[in-house]
Parts: structure tokens; C-alpha cells; sequence
């Protein structure tokens, strides 16, 4: 009897290596925004099985803000070793000291915002033509607005009320020069889809991603992790939980769960019974109704 699980992963599998492959063929500088989360380390693997036996051809795009998690930066470091794939960082904390961007200050300061000066610069920099992302249309309603191509002007800002219509599976890269393009091959994915991938493709993830023990505190009804770079209230406490990142970025403004998940078939399982979505966890994306959107105009992801 035939079996017909999960034929769907193959079908988006499909369609993303399509995506990625029509990057390869329309752009001269791409590369692969990588943050070291879920999203980003499949749209990696995709491109790796895209062009196999070759290696990725675009350079992994990586914006250290200073405030990474340890064990996301030890885990982008073996993966660029295990693939041999070309890596380029951009520092926030250089952006500071150049005075490119102003540190914000207070127990709610977070570089995640930060990240865009230097994200655009680093683009400028190596004439970067197209950066591909892991973002998915079910994650946060402004990334629904996006096209799998994703036009930016000189200035790398996104103007969602004017975006090339995409018929069938035809493409328009052209730009002008200065411009680029954010390309999401993942887009039709869900938070489901990319676990179940990770499952079926048995991919090796940041232990960030399952149960462990953490120094955490408790705040507007969010555990956040209690590390240097984060200042607390007077009446917050450090607590010691078992707890897990669903989504991967800055410490200052990703939350953590409790979670009893200790491998792929848990997490699976949890993300079917939850009934919060992924980006509620995010600390930035509650500044206010339409902080990703604000963001996204500015040049951000």
C-alpha cells in the first residue's frame, strides 16, 4: 500500500528549492540571512540539497548584535564547518561604537531594532544583490504581506502596497541599481511544516530548542533569560526552570516556555497542542500592533 504521509513536505520541499534555485539564476550576489533559528537553518539545508554535490553557493549573512545566545553562535560555527559554506558577520556592537545607531538604555532596552543600520550597511558592503530569508507567511501578520520576491528600494526599505505579482511560479528579480531583493523560499511553510521537515530530515538543532535547565525571570507574563546583558526590575526574581526557545533571536526579546520536550517528536506534539502562536513570545513584536511591519518598512527582515 502506497504511503502517503506527509507528501505535502515534499511538494513545499519542492517549491523552495525551485525558489532557491531561481535566486541562483537571477541574481550575481545573493546571500542566506542566517540568525541560527529553525527557519533559517532549513532554508541552509534546502540550499545545501539545492546544489548538492557543489556547495551553497551564497555566503551565510549572519547579524551578531552582541546579545546572541552562546550556544547559537557555537552551533552557526560547526554548521558553516560541516557544510563548507562561506560565513559573513555584521556587528551591531561595531555599528555602536562607529555611532551608526544609538544603544537604547533601561530594562526594556533591546539591539533587536538595531540590527537593521547594520543589516543594511552589510549589504552595501559586499554588494549584496539579494538576501534570502526564513520568514513564513503564518508567523506574524505583517509577514503575510510579503511575495516569495520581495522588492527594496535604494534606501532597502519595503513598501507593501507596492509588490510584483508573482503568476503560477514566474518570478520578476529586476531591479535598479542599489536595490535588492528579500526572497522567502519557505513562505508557504508553516511553524507545523518546519518541524516536521526537521523530523523527517533528522537535522541537528541548537540545544536552545529543547528542554533545559535556565536562569530565567518572569516578565509581563513571559519567562526571558536572566544573562548579563539584561537588566531587571526591582521586582523581578531569577528563577531556575526547565523551559525552551520556540523562536531564536536577540536574549533581550526572546521568550522562553515551559516545555517538557526533550527531542523532534516532543516539539512536534507540543506545537500541535498549543494554542499560543510562535511570535508570541517575541518581546519586540509587543512594542506595539504593528512593530514587524514598522521594522520590515525600515529594512529590517
Amino acid at each position: 500500500m502506497k504511503d502517503y504521509t506527509l507528501t505535502h513536505l515534499k511538494e513545499i520541499e519542492a517549491e523552495a528549492i525551485y525558489v532557491l534555485r531561481e535566486v541562483a539564476a537571477q541574481f550575481e550576489r545573493p546571500a542566506i540571512l542566517f540568525s541560527g533559528g529553525k527557519d533559517s537553518i532549513v532554508v541552509t539545508y534546502l540550499a545545501h540539497k539545492a546544489f548538492y554535490p557543489a556547495k551553497i553557493p551564497f555566503p551565510l549573512l549572519h547579524i551578531d548584535t552582541g546579545h546572541n545566545f552562546a550556544e547559537t553562535l557555537d552551533y552557526r560555527d560547526k554548521l558553516v564547518e560541516k557544510l563548507g559554506a562561506t560565513l559573513v558577520v555584521g556587528s551591531v556592537q561595531e555599528s555602536i561604537d562607529k555611532g551608526e545607531v544609538v544603544e537604547e538604555k533601561g530594562v526594556h532596552a533591546s539591539r533587536n531594532r538595531l540590527q537593521t543600520t547594520t543589516l543594511l550597511n552589510t549589504i552595501a558592503k559586499y554588494k549584496f544583490d539579494c538576501a534570502i530569508g526564513g520568514g513564513r507567511r503564518d508567523e506574524e501578520k505583517a509577514r503575510a504581506k510579503e511575495r516569495f520576491f520581495s522588492h527594496r528600494d535604494e534606501f532597502g526599505q519595503w513598501d507593501p502596497k507596492n509588490q510584483r505579482p508573482e503568476l503560477w511560479n514566474i518570478f520578476n528579480g529586476k531591479k535598479r541599481p542599489g536595490e535588492h531583493f528579500r526572497v522567502f523560499p519557505i513562505s508557504n511553510w508553516t511553524e507545523m511544516d518546519v518541524w516536521q521537515y526537521i523530523l523527517q530530515e533528522n537535522i541537528e538543532m541548537p540545544s536552545l530548542y529543547f528542554t533545559h535547565t535556565r536562569n530565567v525571570f518572569l516578565r509581563d507574563g513571559q519567562y526571558l533569560a536572566a544573562e548579563p546583558c539584561m537588566t531587571l526590575k526591582p521586582t523581578e526574581n531569577v528563577e531556575i526552570k526547565q523551559v525552551r526557545c520556540r523562536t531564536i533571536g536577540d536574549i533581550s526579546c526572546t521568550g522562553l516556555v515551559l516545555s517538557e520536550a526533550h527531542n523532534l517528536e516532543d516539539i512536534v506534539k507540543e506545537i500541535a497542542a498549543t494554542r499560543i502562536t510562535e511570535r508570541g513570545g517575541r518581546a519586540d513584536d509587543k512594542r506595539s500592533d504593528t512593530a514587524m511591519e514598522d521594522r520590515k518598512k525600515e529594512g529590517y527582515f
